[in-house]
């Protein structure tokens, strides 16, 4: 029997889609289905190569809302080594930790040499030096904790609707922990921008908790770092630590801020074996000038001065200058409650005016 001469049969299909071989009756329903999820709801998506531009919008727009919210005005910015420890009465021995940013220490035969392993003759050269350096770099542990608690302390007596010069550490330990540590016993508030890495790490417990931040883009947590700093202070570290302190710089040299920035190096003994600036001014690879866009320091003290100093002469005194000149109504209007910093604080002089 040929097709056109088949017999209906009473019951018609319909296919279950143009490109199955299935079939499901005429007045089938399918069953309910359930609510997709919302874009921005949806981890999948959010996760996805195609919802980065999305992680990245909100690891700025997510810190702008909570430094808004916690009237930060400004910062000082404190970068140093992530692997030492400080040295606490009787606590613990010195330790080097596995790698910037890990809770884990490092391997036995990296460690600092103890004082019955050098006695012994069992300590390698490479201990020997590290138990040198490790009780410098505890040093430097203690002059940012100090330092930052001084800092802090001044800043606390500026007259000032929002918080001014809150020091802002990468989160971690090492001299992150001592220059939170040290804004903590003064009572201030202090920011820690922490970085996801693949291995071990969290945050240092004396960050204020509603300004603990972990970010997964390099990129937008060194813009966090420069966007409200109006002072850096860089204690000995290595190769991050040596990153940001140059991005700083570069951009300070290129004319690329649109704040002036006081840049204190602290620990002039131990940079000046890092790096020789004065190579770079004798072949000609920077200017003269640009050595002066950063000063040593070697106290916490001497630190102090400088920051204040430079903070004084480049913000606060400009603003009693403006302040004392404001009309009333414009002093009326300071008056108001702030909500923090302003878009066009965070956005630059090149925002466009608009007439609203």
């Amino acid at each position: 029997m040929s097709t056109s001469d088949q017999q209906p049969t009473g019951k018609s299909t319909v296919p279950v889609d143009p490109g199955s071989a299935a079939t499901i009756p005429e007045n089938h329903t399918p069953p309910a289905l359930a609510n997709a999820p919302l874009a921005y709801e949806n981890p999948a998506f959010l996760n996805s190569s195609d919802g980065r531009l999305i992680r990245i919008v909100s690891e700025y727009l997510e810190p702008l809302a909570r430094f808004r919210r916690e009237q930060i005005q400004d910062t000082v910015v404190f970068f140093g080594s992530a692997r030492f420890r400080g040295r606490e009465e009787a606590d613990h021995e010195l330790e080097l930790l596995e790698n910037t940013g890990s809770s884990q220490p490092a391997p036995s035969h990296e460690q600092p040499a103890t004082a019955p392993d050098i006695a012994a003759g069992t300590a390698s050269d490479l201990q020997r030096k590290r138990a040198v350096a490790a009780v410098e770099m505890a040093r430097y542990y203690e002059d940012a904790r100090r330092l930052a608690s001084m800092l802090t302390t001044w800043a606390k007596s500026i007259p000032s609707k929002r918080h001014r010069f809150v020091v802002t550490s990468g989160g971690g330990p090492g001299i992150m922990e001592a220059a939170n540590r040290g804004a903590y016993e003064a009572g201030g508030k202090t920011i820690g921008l922490n970085i996801r890495i693949p291995f071990e790490q969290s945050p240092n417990p004396y960050i204020t908790p509603n300004l603990n931040f972990e970010f997964h883009y390099f990129f937008m947590r060194k813009l966090w770092f420069a966007y409200l700093s109006k002072a850096l202070v860089v204690f000995p570290g290595g190769f991050g630590t040596l990153d940001e302190m140059f991005e700083v710089l570069t951009l300070a040299q290129t004319h690329k801020l649109a704040k002036k920035i006081t840049v204190v190096i602290y620990g002039s003994e131990y940079w000046k074996r890092v790096f020789n600036l004065d190579v770079l001014v004798d072949t000609g690879a920077i200017s003269p000038k640009d050595i002066e866009l950063f000063q040593f320091a070697d106290t916490p003290e001497a630190a102090f001065e400088l920051l204040k100093k430079g903070l004084t002469e480049n913000y606060l005194a400009a603003e009693n200058v403006n302040r004392s000149a404001a009309s009333p109504a414009e002093s009326l209007v300071d008056e108001e409650p702030l909500q923090g910093p302003l878009v066009k604080e965070f956005l630059g002089h090149d925002l466009p005016k608009t007439s609203k």
